[in-house]
C-alpha cells in the first residue's frame, strides 16, 4: 500500500490558492465553511481564512476528483447546470432594486400572496376546486420581486408568524424554489411553473385528519403511511381542478422522492426524479428544517445548509445542492448572528459576491441588552468596531437565541 502523506501545518500567510485545506485549528461549525475540506481557488479564500483561523492542516495527497467536487460546490461548473435542461435558454439574473427599494414593493406583494394561498388551502379543504388562474395571479407578482431582488421575499417571509405550519410553508418553500430557479438561469415562465408547484405541492394535506398533522410525537408505520398518501390526494385535487401543465404535476407527484431512490411514493432515483420536482425537493426540506414544526424545533439557516451538503449524492443530486448553497448564501436574509464586538443582529440583506459581509440590523448591544432603536450595520463598509477591532460574523445563532424571535420583533 502506498505511503499515506500526513497533512501539513501552515499559518495563513503561508497559504496559497491551489492548496487543499484539510481541517482547521478549530471545530468546522465555529466557522461558516460550508466543506469539511476544500480548495484554496483565490486570495479571497485566504483572507476569509484568516478570520477564524490562525492556522490550518494542507493535504498535499488530495485527490484531484475531490478537490474538483468541492470545487464545484463554488458555483464554478455552469456546464452541468446547462445540461441539467437541456431544453431550455439559460440566463443570468442580476439584482435591479436594492433591498430598500425592494422591500417596499414587497410587502404588500406578499401580503396577496399569503391570503390567496390561506385561501386555496381553506378551499381545498373544504372540497371547493382550486383556481389556479387566481394562484398565478398572486404568484407572478411574487416571482417579479424575486428576479428584482431575492432578499426582499427571504427577509419577509422570515418574519412572518402563521398558526398555520402547512399554508404558511407553502408559502415559504416556494420563495426558496424560486430563488433556486433564478440562480439557475431559468426564464421567467418556469419560475412561475415552479412557484405554482410547490405553493400546491402539500395541497392534499388538506384532505388528512388535523390530529395527524399536527401530532408532536413519533409517527406510527400507518400514520406515516397515511401522510404519504397527501401525495396522490393533492394530485387528484389539482388535476381536477384543471388549468395545469405536466410540470406541475411533475412537482406535487414527486416532490418527496429522493436522489438515491429512498424517497416516496414511487422510490425514483437519480435523473428518474423530474428536474423541477428535484428543485422542490431540496426547497421542501430546507424551509422545513429552518421552520418551527409541531414535531420539531427551528435549526439555522448555517446548520441546515451543512445537513443539506452533507446529504448531497444521496436525498439530493450534488449539482442542485451545491447551487442553492450559491442561491441563498451561508447567511440569508433573516439568519441571526453573534459579531465579533458580541453584538448580535439578523441578516437583512447580503452582497453575492462577498457572502460572510451582509447587511445586518442590530438587535442586542455588546452586553446582550436589547436596542431602543435597531440599526442597520453594512459590514461591507463596517469593517471595525468603535474599538478599533476588526469586525465581522463569529457566529450564527439557533432561532431564539437570547430569546430572539423574528415574528415578534416590529421589524
Amino acid at each position: 500500500m502506498p505511503k499515506s502523506i500526513a497533512p501539513k501545518k501552515l499559518l495563513i500567510g503561508e497559504l496559497k490558492p491551489g492548496m487543499y485545506v484539510s481541517s482547521l485549528d478549530r471545530p468546522w461549525i465555529e466557522t461558516p465553511f460550508l466543506m469539511q475540506g476544500f480548495l484554496i481557488t483565490n486570495e479571497q479564500d485566504i483572507e476569509d481564512i484568516g478570520k477564524y483561523c490562525l492556522f490550518v492542516y494542507i493535504d498535499t495527497a488530495a485527490s484531484i476528483s475531490q478537490a474538483k467536487d468541492l470545487a464545484a460546490a463554488k458555483g464554478c461548473n455552469k456546464e452541468t447546470i446547462r445540461q441539467l435542461f437541456p431544453h431550455r435558454k439559460l440566463r443570468s439574473h442580476s439584482d435591479s432594486n436594492s433591498i430598500d427599494v425592494e422591500l417596499r414593493k414587497a410587502r404588500p406583494i406578499l401580503e396577496t400572496f399569503t391570503h390567496t394561498v390561506s385561501s386555496i388551502f381553506n378551499n381545498a379543504h373544504q372540497h371547493a376546486p382550486i383556481d389556479i388562474a387566481e394562484v398565478r395571479l398572486a404568484i407572478t407578482p411574487m416571482v417579479n420581486s424575486i428576479i428584482r431582488n431575492p432578499d426582499a421575499c427571504i427577509w419577509l417571509t422570515r418574519l412572518r408568524k402563521s398558526d398555520d405550519y402547512t399554508y404558511q410553508h407553502a408559502i415559504s418553500a416556494s420563495i426558496w424554489a424560486v430563488a433556486l430557479g433564478r440562480h439557475l438561469g431559468l426564464p421567467k415562465a418556469d419560475l412561475q411553473t415552479l412557484a405554482i408547484g410547490v405553493t400546491l405541492f402539500d395541497i392534499g394535506k388538506m384532505f388528512l385528519p388535523s390530529e395527524l398533522i399536527h401530532k408532536q410525537g413519533r409517527l406510527t408505520d400507518d400514520e406515516f403511511t397515511l401522510i404519504q398518501s397527501h401525495v396522490p390526494l393533492g394530485l387528484e385535487k389539482v388535476i381536477k381542478s384543471g388549468g395545469i401543465n405536466n410540470t406541475i404535476k411533475d412537482i406535487i407527484a414527486y416532490h418527496h422522492e429522493r436522489y438515491d431512490g429512498t424517497g416516496y411514493p414511487h422510490r425514483l432515483k437519480g435523473d428518474d426524479i423530474p428536474i423541477f420536482a428535484r428543485i422542490a425537493a431540496i426547497a421542501d426540506c430546507y424551509d422545513a428544517i429552518t421552520s418551527t414544526r409541531p414535531y420539531a424545533p427551528a435549526i439555522s439557516p448555517v446548520t441546515a445548509i451543512k445537513k443539506l451538503y452533507d446529504w448531497r449524492g444521496h436525498a439530493f443530486q450534488s449539482e442542485l445542492i451545491e447551487e442553492f448553497i450559491q442561491a441563498i448564501g451561508i447567511f440569508p436574509a433573516g439568519t441571526l448572528v453573534e459579531l465579533s464586538s458580541g453584538e448580535v443582529g439578523v441578516v437583512l440583506a447580503e452582497y453575492r459576491t462577498r457572502r460572510l459581509r451582509p447587511k445586518i440590523i442590530q438587535l442586542l448591544d455588546r452586553d446582550k441588552h436589547p436596542l431602543h432603536t435597531f440599526k442597520v450595520i453594512d459590514l461591507l463598509t463596517v469593517t471595525h468596531d468603535e474599538t478599533g477591532q476588526a469586525l465581522d460574523i463569529v457566529e450564527s445563532l439557533e432561532p431564539g437565541s437570547y430569546n430572539l424571535h423574528l415574528e415578534d420583533l416590529n421589524l
